[in-house]
């Protein structure tokens, strides 16, 4: 069994929290560990953002019990009304998220029958150090390069196992194309799209702007190759163009990785684009619609090439 480290981080959060409101006396402490998980998020952004929601609900709520409990009394109704008045302003407020903790300073309140200076100090120190405990250790977030690193290699290897077994196929060498590996590159693109996300949320570093136009670029590309795969055809391998084009696939296989420039390929694009156009006319309707997947394949290969170049750019500068 495996134990993710915001498993772990609520599970210190909760006690310490328990621990110190305990500690100061404070009457209801265990709610101080209820905020704490409550505040426990995946980044540094929703943990600040989680906790001004939660400081702000929970006085807001202060001002409504006492108007609505000292003023009406304490009842069930009383509690209705004033979760029928209190819900509608967090949601004007935006503040929405803040309810839950809300909820168990009113209780408190209307457990204790009365809104007075004392308890109102107790409930804003429970708040406030769960909700502290919740920052200081969402400020550790685990380091993903190691992730990245291994998604990165993973789609990079299925791309590279692409291009030669799209190669071999134009060849004639193999008789069906693995289409997996890019069911499989989607799915990683995905999780690699994820973790860019929280890691936004984590940091603004510059390696972080270069992992997500480095994966955005690879999404990108992953549909030319579906296009590419998707005017392949058996018919193809008995043209000798098509043995061209695989030997461009395996300098393509060999070049994958994003420092490598891809202007020498562009160019071998164009300069076989060149040479089709001065080829003789095809004779037949078959060999004719061969020529025209063979163009698309070029165009579908240099679209991908021109989207790593773009990328590389746009980094550079």
């Amino acid at each position: 069994m495996q134990i993710g480290y915001r498993t772990l981080k609520t599970a210190i959060a909760a006690p310490a929290a328990v621990w110190i409101a305990e500690l100061m006396q404070l009457d209801s402490y265990g709610s101080a560990g209820i905020i704490a998980v409550l505040c426990i998020q995946p980044t540094r952004k929703q943990s600040f953002l989680t906790a001004w929601h939660r400081i702000a609900a929970g006085l807001l709520s202060m001002v409504y019990a006492y108007v609505i409990f000292e003023w009406i009394g304490y009842s069930p109704l009383t509690i209705g009304l004033l979760l029928l008045l209190f819900i509608p302003v967090t949601d004007k407020l935006n503040i929405t998220p803040g309810i839950v903790t809300s909820l168990v300073i009113l209780f408190h309140f209307y457990a204790a029958r009365r809104v007075d200076i004392d308890i109102i100090i107790n409930e804003a120190l429970i708040m406030f150090i769960g909700i502290g405990v919740a920052l200081i250790l969402n400020l550790y977030m685990p380091n993903l390069d190691n992730k990245f690193a291994d998604l990165r290699i993973q789609v990079e290897s299925n791309y590279q196992s692409f291009f030669r077994n799209v190669a071999k196929y134009l060849r004639g060498e193999v008789v069906t194309i693995n289409g997996e590996m890019l069911i499989a590159t989607k799915k990683a693109l995905k999780e690699a799209d994820i973790l860019v996300q929280r890691d936004l949320e984590n940091t603004f570093s510059k390696s972080t702007s270069y992992r997500r136009s480095y994966f955005s670029m690879r999404e990108i590309q992953l549909h030319s190759l579906e296009r590419m795969l998707k005017v392949i055809r058996p018919q193809m391998v008995s043209v000798k163009q098509a043995k061209l084009i695989a030997d461009l696939l395996d300098d393509l296989a060999d070049a994958i990785y994003p420092e490598n420039p891809v202007d020498y390929h562009i160019h071998s694009v164009n300069d076989l684009l060149d040479r089709f156009e001065k080829q003789d006319l095809p004779k037949t309707r078959e060999e004719f619609e061969i020529r025209a997947d063979l163009f698309q394949l070029l165009n579908e290969i240099d679209h991908y090439l021109t989207i790593k170049n773009q990328t590389v750019k746009d980094i550079l500068d």
